[in-house]
């Protein structure tokens, strides 16, 4: 079994799962550990573009018109893609699979948004967003008032529209990145 010193002094190989264990211990990023991207604090060295830095692609955006995200958190290695323009290292995106949003994102696309867990806001509203409901599902949907206080419609793209659902977070999306490109950036961890 490794541990943590003959990881440190490699004598070992360690997973991916396992350095973003160490990471989050150490507060340095995963990918810095795993494959000498720079650390999470502090200024990135000058000169070093955006598209060096990686974040996880956490799930896909399923193929059925109901649009639902199959987190793929707990799978390691991950699949890593560049921060967008304008990103930070909150940045999350999505790979989408299927035809599920027509005119939005084709499949292979990948669809980024800061994953700051926080409530929805007005600016929100009428927009298409990526949401957490009370019941798990993660989905990439037009956010509409529901029919009161706390509620929400989920207008689908390419489906029926999901009344009066009660949201943990909701996201704005800050990227779509087509799939010609998608297939070039996503970088592809093997087991």
């Amino acid at each position: 079994m490794n541990t943590y010193g003959s990881n440190e002094n490699g004598n070992a190989p360690y997973s991916y799962k396992s350095a973003r264990l160490y990471g989050a211990a150490f507060g340095v990023r995963a990918e810095w550990l795993y494959e000498g991207e720079p650390p999470i604090f502090g200024a990135y060295p000058s000169g070093e573009a955006d598209s060096d830095r990686l974040v996880p692609v956490i799930g896909h955006v399923g193929a059925d018109p109901e649009g639902a995200v199959l987190f793929a958190l707990g799978q390691t290695p991950g699949d890593l893609a560049p921060i967008p323009p304008g990103g930070t290292d909150q940045a999350r995106a999505l790979l989408v699979a299927g035809g599920s949003m027509p005119g939005l994102a084709d499949h292979g696309a990948l669809i980024y948004f800061e994953y700051q867990r926080t409530p929805p806001t007005p600016d929100m509203l009428g927009h298409v967003v990526v949401v957490e409901t009370e019941t798990d599902e993660v989905l990439v949907k037009r956010l509409l008032r529901g029919s009161r206080a706390g509620l929400f419609d989920l207008e689908s793209l390419d489906g029926p529209t999901r009344r009066d659902c009660r949201l943990r977070w909701a996201a704005h999306i800050t990227a779509i990145i087509p799939p010609w490109q998608a297939r070039r950036i996503l970088r592809t961890h093997a087991a």
